[in-house]
């Protein structure tokens, strides 16, 4: 599991195709949760218009979804997704809203379309590169803290979360390719991990 691309921020595009406007927003996107409330959102502020299609990439294994939103099959979802194949994004959530404007484009148009204007959104975009993660629950009593927060180095190992009661327990989001080196660590430090999220 290696480096992967993702947006740092959204970025817009327009494009008019013989009426039709179609206008793509490319949007930071970590789980199918976000990318569903950023469909809403569309649906919502943009309630006038004709189709929202879509697609998505999450996570450095490209788990990817697409929909053409009443498009004839395949001449949008599909376009749009190869395009953040083509770019090697993840963790990125792609809405294309079109407006019909009365004249009709044709499968092949309309593929095209859908891809010029996700190409041009994403020539404005800004990309970060992010690492994949795992998350350690670990469980330690109080006098071991100082030493266990003295081996976490952001961005590499943070403390996403903390629980306080007869001992402490902290959910460790580390790097994937840091993992081995954190557990030899803990282990070192007589620190409990925990099975599973608890």
């Amino acid at each position: 599991m290696g480096v992967y691309r993702a947006p740092a921020a959204a970025a817009t595009a327009e494009l008019r195709e013989k009426g039709s406007r179609f206008r793509a927003v490319v949007s930071p996107a970590r789980d199918e949760f976000e990318a569903g409330a950023l469909l809403a959102a569309a649906r919502r502020s943009q309630s006038d218009a004709t189709h929202h299609c879509w697609a998505w990439r999450l996570g450095a294994a490209g788990a990817e979804r697409s929909s053409d939103d009443g498009e004839p099959a395949g001449t949008a979802g599909r376009p749009i997704l190869n395009v953040l194949r083509g770019a090697g994004l993840a963790d990125v959530m792609v809405i294309v809203t079109r407006w019909y404007g009365g004249t009709k484009l044709g499968k092949g148009g309309l593929a095209r379309a859908y891809a010029g204007v996700t190409k041009e959104a994403l020539q404005r975009l800004a990309v970060e590169e992010r690492w994949p993660t795992v998350e350690l629950w670990i469980e330690l009593p109080y006098d071991q803290l100082g030493a266990v927060k003295r081996v976490v180095h952001p961005p590499e190992v943070v403390i996403s979360e903390e629980q306080y009661g007869p001992t402490a327990r902290l959910l460790l989001t580390v790097r994937a390719d840091r993992r081995a080196a954190l557990e030899e660590s803990l282990a070192r430090l007589g620190v409990r991990q925990l099975p599973e999220r608890t």
